[in-house]
C-alpha cells in the first residue's frame, strides 16, 4: 500500500476542489495513484470534483500573430508570474509569433534557431533566450506554437495574455471574433463531436459506467444512463453543439449561430498557459521542518 502524504492530498485538492477527507479516501482506494484518485472522486462526488481541472500552475503568455491569410500562436513559459509581465519577456514572446508567421519553422527547434535580435542579445532566438535567462534570473522556454495558412480568413482572441485563440472561418468576420470569445470562455476540446478525441470519450465512459453502477437500476438502464452521460458529455465539448456565450434567448448552439451568420468555421486552436504541464508542489510544513533541524545541528 502506498504511503499517502499531505502534499499528495493537498495537490489532489487543488486538482479537484474536492473535501481533504475526501481526496484521502480517494487516494488510499486508488493505492496513490494520482490519476485514478481524480477519476474516484469524480464518480462519487459528480462534475464537482472536475471544477478545477482547468487550473494551471506554469507561468507565461500566450501571444498571437497575423499576416493575411497567415497566422500563429505561441506559448512561452518562465516560472513566476512577475516575470510574465516582464517587458522584455513579452517583448521576446511577441517576437516569436510574428516569427513562426513570416518563416514557417517546423517545430520548436527550428524556430529556435532563426534571427533575432532584443535587448542586445543575439543572433538567434536560441541566443536572445539564454541572454534573457541571464539578465532577468529566471528560466524561460518555448512550449508551443501553432501556425495557419491557406485555411481561409483567420481571427484571433487574447484573453490577457494566459489564454489565446485563433480560428479559420470563411465568412462573417465578427461572428468569428465571438466564436473566438466564446471559446476561450468554455474552452471546447474539439470542433464536432465527431472529433472529440476516443481517449476522452472513452475516459467519460468509464466514469459513467462506475457512477451509473452505484445507482442499483438494472443493467439495461444503467446502459441508457451510461449513453445518456456520454452524449451530454459530447455536447458540453463540442464546440459547435455548445449554447452560444452571447444567444439573446440563451439556447441557441454556436453552430446554428453560425449557420445564421452564413459562416462556415474550419478549425480552432486554444491555448491556455501552462495546461497539462505540473508545477512542483511545494511542502513547507517539511521544509520549515528541514531547516529547523539542519539549525539544531550546527
Amino acid at each position: 500500500m502506498a504511503a499517502i502524504t499531505a502534499s499528495m492530498v493537498a495537490e489532489l485538492r487543488a486538482r479537484t476542489d474536492a473535501p481533504m477527507m475526501e481526496c484521502k479516501k480517494a487516494l488510499t482506494e486508488a493505492d496513490g495513484d494520482m490519476t485514478r484518485a481524480e477519476e474516484i472522486l469524480r464518480v462519487k462526488l459528480g462534475n464537482k470534483a472536475g471544477k478545477a481541472a482547468s487550473r494551471v500552475t506554469a507561468e507565461g503568455v500566450i501571444t498571437a500573430s497575423t499576416q493575411g491569410e497567415a497566422g500563429a500562436l505561441v506559448e512561452v513559459n518562465c516560472e513566476t508570474d512577475f516575470v510574465s509581465k516582464n517587458d522584455a519577456f513579452l517583448a521576446f514572446a511577441n517576437a516569436l509569433a510574428a516569427l513562426v508567421v513570416e518563416h514557417k519553422p517546423a517545430d520548436v527547434a527550428a524556430l529556435s534557431a532563426l534571427p533575432l535580435s532584443l535587448e542586445s542579445f543575439g543572433p538567434t532566438v536560441e541566443d536572445v533566450r539564454k541572454g534573457l535567462i541571464g539578465k532577468i534570473g529566471e528560466n524561460m522556454t518555448i512550449r508551443r506554437f501553432q501556425r495557419y495558412q491557406g485555411a481561409g480568413q483567420l481571427a484571433h482572441y487574447l484573453h490577457g495574455t494566459r489564454i489565446g485563440v485563433m480560428v479559420a472561418f470563411d465568412g462573417d468576420a465578427v461572428a468569428a471574433k465571438d466564436v473566438a470569445m466564446h471559446i476561450a470562455a468554455m474552452k471546447p476540446v474539439a470542433l464536432s463531436s465527431a472529433d472529440v478525441p476516443a481517449d476522452l470519450i472513452a475516459k467519460e465512459r468509464k466514469i459513467a459506467t462506475e457512477k451509473a453502477a452505484e445507482s442499483g437500476k438494472p443493467a439495461d438502464i444503467v446502459g441508457k444512463m451510461v449513453e445518456g452521460s456520454v452524449q451530454k458529455y459530447l455536447k458540453e465539448v463540442s464546440l459547435l453543439d455548445q449554447v452560444f456565450v452571447k444567444a439573446a434567448d440563451g439556447k441557441q448552439t454556436v453552430g446554428a449561430m453560425l449557420k445564421d451568420k452564413a459562416t462556415a468555421l474550419k478549425g480552432f486552436t486554444l491555448y491556455v498557459v501552462g495546461e497539462g504541464i505540473e508545477k512542483k508542489v511545494d511542502d513547507f510544513a517539511a521544509e520549515v521542518a528541514a531547516q529547523v533541524a539542519a539549525a539544531k545541528g550546527q
